[in-house]
């Protein structure tokens, strides 16, 4: 059985470990020759891609309207006001989880968009 620390610490490796093609550190697959400036393209895409957060006000907003959901829900379902803590917390990890998601897909659209404008034909 998972003692408490190992659950906590447990989805912050597997995020960790998801994170290495994502976000601003994405690598696009590139159809046909690439040229000799295609690292230092590559690292100005991603860098680019950096300027935008991951966790922004949106993010915020997104944990809150979580919360707020799944506490409501649990409180109707429930007819209750118990566990209403849990399911607030459970509501705005999704929320924000989520948020944080859309925001690390924006910033690879940035990198595929660069590298085009940069003259790559960006196939993934």
């Amino acid at each position: 059985m998972l003692t408490r620390k190992s659950a906590l610490i447990l989805p912050v490796l597997l995020t960790a470990a998801a994170c290495t093609n994502v976000g601003a550190n994405y690598q696009p697959i590139v159809d046909g020759p690439v040229g000799p400036n295609y690292n230092a393209d590559l690292a100005q895409c991603q860098a680019l891609a950096r300027t935008q957060p991951t966790v922004d006000g949106n993010t915020a907003g997104a944990a809150a309207i979580g919360a707020a959901g799944a506490a409501g829900t649990k409180a109707i379902i429930d007819d209750s006001a118990s566990d209403l803590g849990r399911a607030a917390v459970a509501g705005a990890l999704v929320g924000a989880g989520a948020s944080a998601l859309q925001n690390t897909q924006n910033q690879e659209v940035i990198v595929r968009n660069c590298m085009r404008g940069r003259g790559y034909n960006v196939v993934g």
